[in-house]
């Protein structure tokens, strides 16, 4: 994270010295070691997260899994208790049937 931010930095900071971002970036990118695909990627999530650019920002992503997951869970209790409701059902039905 923390060379994520420094690279975001560096780019914002040299961005005028560029006739275009992708020129700070294909610039920037070698010198901290990633392709400038990777670097553009971390600008531009920045921008988000930043309220600079729309999109979904790295705290509602997070959020957004969290329920995926907790819905994931919540459907497979669900299920178990359907399965378990009819069974049950069903025995009391073929008790009453016996009797």
């Amino acid at each position: 994270p923390e060379v994520r931010e420094r690279a975001v930095r560096m780019v914002q900071e040299h961005r005028a010295d560029y006739p275009s971002l992708w020129a700070a970036i294909e610039s920037i990118a070698p010198k901290i070691g990633c392709v400038p695909q990777t670097l553009n990627d971390w600008v531009k999530k920045a921008e988000v997260d930043s309220g600079q650019r729309a999109g979904t920002t790295t705290s509602e992503a997070q959020r957004i899994k969290e329920l995926e997951r907790e819905v994931k869970e919540l459907r497979r209790a669900n299920d178990i208790l359907k399965t378990a409701s009819a069974f049950f059902a069903q025995a009391e039905l073929d008790r009453r049937l016996k009797s």
